[in-house]
């Protein structure tokens, strides 16, 4: 059964287009069942996040058909089709396997959308729109996948500012479980570092920001503490990791204050990031002992060599996706095959015992054994060739060459094992 994708993602359109053409959870259960009832589409998936929508079916319905559901179902007057890829049999399986590995997506190497495309898959059984042809392409997607992280070193390098900022935390300390960091604002930046510090285990958060009540909807949504600026300070000595990324026009934490941080630590170490423009951190406080202060600069500069690491493992990453394309290829072809093998043996079988019953007869009525064995190889000949035969003329008359060259390489083969 043939595989297609059709699709839209940030390569293709801005974000501004992509809204127009997404689905929420609620509406996606209901979009696969009606999609699953048009002519064509015999099983379907739809994936879609912020950065694409795609439509994954088995079935001859056309991309064309596709993209005029697809405008139809949002009702929003788009014209989609300047927009819009389509993929088909190889290609479709090469796209599916390389989304799946993060070489397809925005941030190059991401793991997320793998999360995303096994939800999509999941809602998609729920609604009774898979099949054996999607089932085994999706496992065999999540399996290159899966390789493709086990044996490339493609997502191991933090490419975003929230997560570079947790790596280089752990720098300076190996087990984040044993530490407490301090978020001085609670803008989106802060907000999605606390949520990266959070996931990666960290003992105590603490968001501390001028306005209480905003600290106080992030540190209720990460079961962290909150605090007002006025209790900086405090919060600063019992920091081990501060990050800062506020709106203030001059530095929040001093170089006074954080040597009376220092010394109310112990001189214990504190781990400092300032991505804030202008600067939260006064750039002095660099100077301390104790102090290990980055900038934001100095995280852009730690991105990019890491991008870099990720380009690199990428080319190793889509050697992987080509292998595993290839096998994936070959065993659906061999299992496309097993319906006519398994009929042709059938038709061999049948003549076979046939022609085995009257060669009996032939002896039983008194022919010698060499006239019985001469009809019984001239008859199962003529009879196992007739069809092919038959199928050849009709080939040649209607000038299909493809059947005539597949004959030929296989008694080409045929001879040359012999």
């Amino acid at each position: 059964m043939a595989f297609n994708i059709l699709g839209i993602n940030h390569k293709t359109a801005p974000v501004a287009l992509r809204e127009k053409v997404a689905f929420s959870e609620e509406r996606l259960l209901a979009a696969l069942r009606t999609l699953r009832q048009e002519a064509g589409v015999a099983e379907v998936v739809i994936l879609s996040t912020c950065n694409r929508t795609e439509v994954y079916w088995a079935g001859p319905a056309s991309g064309a058909e596709l993209t005029k559901w697809l405008e139809r179902h949002h009702d929003n007057g788009l014209d989609l089709a300047s927009s819009l890829y389509v993929h088909q049999e190889q290609r479709a399986v090469e796209h599916a396997f390389s989304v799946a590995s993060g070489l397809d997506s925005m941030v190059l190497g991401e793991a997320q959308i793998l999360g995303q495309l096994k939800d999509a898959y999941r809602l998609a059984q729920e609604a009774g729109s898979t099949g054996p042809a999607l089932n085994k392409l999706f496992q065999a997607a999540f399996s290159a996948a899966k390789r493709v992280r086990s044996e490339t070193r493609i997502g191991e390098n933090a490419v975003s500012i929230a997560s570079a900022t947790v790596s280089l935390a752990r720098r300076v300390y190996s087990d984040l479980g044993a530490h407490t960091a301090l978020m001085v604002g609670a803008g989106d930046m802060n907000a999605l570092t606390a949520r990266h510090f959070k996931s990666a285990g960290v003992k105590r958060l603490v968001i501390a920001n001028r306005t209480l009540a905003r600290a106080q909807v992030l540190a209720a949504e990460l079961k962290a503490y909150a605090v007002g600026l006025e209790d900086l300070d405090k919060e600063l000595a019992q920091a081990d990791i501060v990050i800062a990324c506020t709106a203030s026009t001059v530095p929040l934490i001093t170089r006074s204050s954080a040597e009376a941080a220092i010394r109310a630590r112990r001189r214990r170490p504190i781990f400092m990031v300032d991505l804030a423009v202008p600067r939260d951190i006064d750039p002095q406080v660099a100077d301390l002992e104790d102090v290990y202060l980055f900038s934001i600069d100095d995280l852009q500069q730690l991105i990019d060599e890491n991008r870099q690491q990720r380009e690199v493992a990428a080319g190793g990453a889509r050697l992987l996706i080509e292998e595993e394309v290839a096998r994936f290829l070959s065993e659906s072809r061999a299992q496309d095959a097993g319906p006519a093998i398994r009929a042709l043996r059938r038709q061999a079988d049948g003549i076979r015992a046939q022609t085995l019953e009257q060669a009996r007869r032939l002896l039983a009525a008194g022919k010698s054994a060499d006239e019985v064995m001469e009809f019984l190889a001239n008859t199962l000949t003529n009879r196992l060739l007739h069809t092919p035969t038959q199928a050849l003329r009709q080939a040649s008359e209607l000038a299909d060459a493809a059947l005539s060259e597949a004959v030929t390489r296989l008694l080409t083969d045929e001879r040359d094992r012999h």
